[in-house]
């Protein structure tokens, strides 16, 4: 049995790119955003601990995107809806 992972014929149009640069955002994403990213991405890897000011800028951009969505959206309560529903249809 063969498993094909790409249509016949498409892989071909592939063949031009550039895959050297295995960061292509590294100039497009902030420096510090950047080393919070790796750093979490280390922490899930290795297990290793988040430094406390990595984990308190992570948290702060959490908050303030949590605060730009109430602003724009006002609370979201889908989880609570969808819970509610799936009770109804037992």
């Amino acid at each position: 049995m063969t498993v094909r992972l790409t249509a016949p014929g498409r892989a071909a149009e592939n063949e031009g790119m550039n895959t050297d640069d295995t960061r292509p955002f590294v100039g497009l994403i902030p420096s510090e955003l950047d080393a919070d990213t790796q750093a979490v991405i280390e922490k899930l890897m290795t297990g290793k601990p988040l430094d406390p000011e990595t984990y308190r800028r992570i948290r702060e951009r959490a908050e303030k995107a949590t605060e730009e969505l109430r602003r724009k959206y006002g609370v979201m309560e889908i989880a609570v809806d969808l819970i509610r529903e799936t009770r109804d249809e037992e």
